[in-house]
């Protein structure tokens, strides 16, 4: 008598964004931007040698004063950090082609914000200023689009955090719009210099919160269980 051996079904092959992975890049890119925040944050609580408003001052300021140190440490992490999300939604095949350019521009952006300092107006225009001006406008204006046109695939399952995110985002572009609409009336022939007109350094700091907030959301889905 004979005894059947039945065929046994050989292992599945690793499918990208299962297993440990996407959770330690979930964990590793929120403390990257959560430390890169806190940073920031305690700039405000260090006096450089000259006082900067956070009320009309913008974030970059600190980046000339004698701290800029922590200013390129908090920036620099808050990149990284973006950088590791992003990678592990890519690798997931959850973020398509353009959101995936419009969040690698957010972080080359970032980068360059640190290459490249924001002008110095006691000493006078420079080219490294202009640069500097360009990429911030480049990460402010990539980063909530990037995300509201993957958030469908990057929270499939989950239409509280899609639409958390996607409010974030929005409410990041309604902050730039604020300095837009400063510009676009100050070109218009309007009274007040545009960076005089409204409180920059406040509007910059809630768009600034506004998106370090979004780019934290990018961790749910990794954390997870499978």
């Amino acid at each position: 008598m004979s005894t059947r051996i039945e065929p046994t079904t050989p292992a599945p092959s690793p499918v990208p964004g299962q297993g440990r992975a996407p959770g330690l890049s979930g964990i590793a890119g929120v403390l990257a931007v959560v430390a890169g925040a806190a940073l920031i944050l305690l700039l405000q609580f260090i006096p450089p040698t000259d006082a900067i408003s956070p009320l009309r001052r913008t974030i970059s300021e600190y980046g000339l004063s004698t701290h800029k140190w922590i200013f390129d440490t908090a920036v620099v992490l808050v990149a990284g950090g973006s950088a590791v999300l992003f990678a592990a939604h890519v690798l997931r095949r959850a973020l398509p082609p353009l959101p995936a350019v419009a969040g690698a521009l957010w972080t080359v952006s970032l980068l360059v914000i640190v290459a490249f300092p924001k002008t110095n107006w006691a000493v006078g225009p420079s080219v490294g200023g202009v640069v500097h001006r360009i990429a911030s406008v480049v990460g402010f204006v990539c980063l909530p689009i990037g995300i509201l046109l993957a958030s469908r695939r990057i929270f499939p399952h989950s239409s509280i955090w899609r639409r958390m995110a996607q409010g974030l985002a929005v409410a990041s572009l309604l902050w730039f719009g604020l300095v837009l609409g400063a510009i676009v009336v100050f070109a218009a022939g309007g009274g007040l210099p545009w960076w005089q007109a409204i409180p920059l350094g406040l509007v910059e700091r809630g768009m600034a919160l506004t998106e370090i907030l979004t780019i934290i959301t990018l961790a749910v889905p990794l954390l997870r269980r499978e």
